[in-house]
């Protein structure tokens, strides 16, 4: 059984100007692999920004150069084909851009969280019929009435309810922002998993796979403890890999900054704690015996991996310095925007 995490609260007279990651490679007993179709889908899903996302400079070098969705979904799905690694990284790159537009470039607009839910969740009923002028729903139509192609009946309704459950987190999110609410660390974690994208993203392990697990497969205590754990650790770790921009923009919707502010942590401190829950995390990953759901578990675990391994590839985090950050963990602080 998982240990308990600690908390011990500190407290110091100067503000920090870095903090030390925890050392994630030596703890995760997981191998890291890389799909062969990685350099092939990467240059395809530039592509596909470019005509279907009708991206221009910057956004074209941040969404694939500096992001690199094709190396994050080749980690992430390392024995999917061409095709549904393709559809993946399309998929991915989509993600981030509506990301970045709800969290950065309106994130006073509530309702534009929601309208683009309705938005989405009908081109993903029918990407066929559906018809709409915004550029996310375009896009949506796009990948998703490729995901349909093969993806099977409880896979595809999987991945559409995942995303509504995001959507709909999505926009309580930008509410809090609007409102400066800031969560407890109960409520933060709960609301969290919803948020990480990393649901949607395990329902294309099944797609990737092409199998498509029966729902009392799906709805079983072990599997969801399985995903609920491999979940907390992706979204822990991308919590604390991601503090550094988050603070900068003054952003509170992190595990660490809401340890911060809600248990008087030191930076280090809530650094150190978060490194204790991703451990318990793996702690409570456990194998099982099913063939397909073995598949799905070893989908899992290349998420566990695949999502630190890009955290140090890309330029997302770490910028051009990412490798040396890797080898010595320390993280130097960027100056935090004005108020």
């Amino acid at each position: 059984m998982a240990s308990a995490a600690t908390c011990t609260v500190t407290s110091s007279d100067t503000e920090p100007t870095e903090f030390i990651l925890p050392d994630f490679f030596s703890n995760c007993p997981y191998p890291m692999r890389l799909n062969p179709h990685c350099d092939q889908v990467s240059r395809a899903c530039a592509q596909w920004l470019a005509s279907e996302g009708h991206l221009v400079e910057p956004d074209v070098t941040k969404y694939t150069t500096i992001l690199r969705p094709g190396y994050f979904v080749s980690s992430c799905y390392p024995d999917a084909d061409a095709f549904h690694l393709q559809v993946c990284a399309d998929f991915l790159s989509w993600s981030w851009k509506l990301d970045d537009w709800l969290e950065i470039e309106r994130s006073l607009d509530v309702n534009d969280a929601w309208g683009m839910r309705d938005c989405c969740i009908s081109a993903y009923r029918d990407p066929v019929n559906f018809q709409t002028e915004r550029p996310s729903g375009k896009m949506c139509k796009s990948y998703f009435s490729r995901c349909k192609e093969t993806g099977g009946p409880g896979c595809t309704e999987r991945f559409i309810h995942t995303m509504d459950i995001w959507f709909i987190s999505a926009a309580k999110e930008a509410e809090n922002r609007v409102k400066g609410h800031i969560n407890d660390v109960e409520s933060y974690i709960e609301f969290r998993r919803d948020l990480s994208g990393c649901k949607p993203c395990f329902a294309f392990i099944e797609f990737t796979c092409q199998i498509d697990l029966p729902d009392e497969v799906v709805s079983h205590p072990v599997i969801m403890a399985l995903e609920e754990a491999a979940n907390d650790f992706i979204a822990w770790s991308n919590d604390i890999f991601s503090y550094n921009i988050e603070q900068a923009r003054n952003s509170t919707h992190n595990l660490v900054a809401v340890l911060i502010v809600k248990q008087g942590l030191d930076l280090q401190g809530a650094i150190d704690y978060c490194a204790q829950l991703c451990n318990i995390s793996l702690q409570r990953f456990e194998e099982t015996l099913d063939k397909d759901v073995a598949k799905y578990v070893e989908g899992l675990q290349n998420w566990i991996t695949g999502t630190l391994q890009w955290s140090f590839k890309s330029a997302r985090y770490f910028g051009k310095d990412a490798h040396i950050v890797k080898q010595n963990r320390i993280v130097k602080l960027v100056p935090k925007r004005p108020l």
